[in-house]
């Protein structure tokens, strides 16, 4: 008998979000659910039982950043009617991450990157192949030719290009230099 998960109830989702904001700016990696729980009015018993552990509630933040991920890239996709061209992709992808506001999201996508490759079993398991899936999927789409082996270099280089200059300018704030860096690659 094949068993469904029933939709999280609205107070899930109200502590899924709270704790979605709380990583934001306190990360993944050394998330202890005592001070979550009180920072967003819980208790570390209330996020057991609903997220089944503490994997499982890092399971659940992983699918909520994957949500704002996949936002951008369905409002991107839905801009044009027909496929406006990777360097036209790759600049709107740019702005997109490059923007202030997008830093905590920006960090939390690079920790929980970064743990996908380093404990690939445990809740960041396989993250990070589907992030490069999805991006790539999108660069794919904005194509005239996507299926050559020249066209998937081309957006691979691209992917491994913005996750650099992200990267860089997480590290140093140098939006300037990162955004020249970019638009000098795009324009090759």
């Amino acid at each position: 008998m094949p068993s469904t998960k029933p939709a999280p109830s609205a107070r899930q989702q109200e502590l899924l979000e709270r704790a979605y904001e709380y990583s934001l700016t306190h990360g993944l990696a050394d998330l202890s659910l005592r001070p979550l729980a009180t920072a967003i009015g819980s208790s570390p018993r209330v996020l057991l039982f609903l997220f089944d552990s503490k994997d499982g509630l890092i399971r659940a933040l992983l699918a909520r950043a994957r949500v704002d991920e996949l936002e951008l890239l369905r409002k991107i996709d839905e801009q044009y009617d027909e496929p406006p061209g990777l360097t036209v992709v790759a600049r709107e992808l740019w702005t997109w991450l490059a923007a202030p506001e997008r830093r905590p999201l920006m960090k939390f996508w690079v920790e929980a990157y970064g743990r996908s490759l380093v404990a690939p079993d445990g809740p960041w398991a396989d993250y990070g192949r589907s992030t490069v899936d999805d991006w790539l999927e999108l660069l794919k789409a904005s194509q005239p030719d996507p299926g050559s082996a020249a066209a998937e270099a081309r957006r691979t280089g691209v992917l491994a290009m913005l996750r650099g200059a992200l990267m860089d300018l997480l590290a140093t704030g140098d939006v300037k230099r990162t955004t020249k860096a970019v638009e000098d690659y795009l324009r090759d």
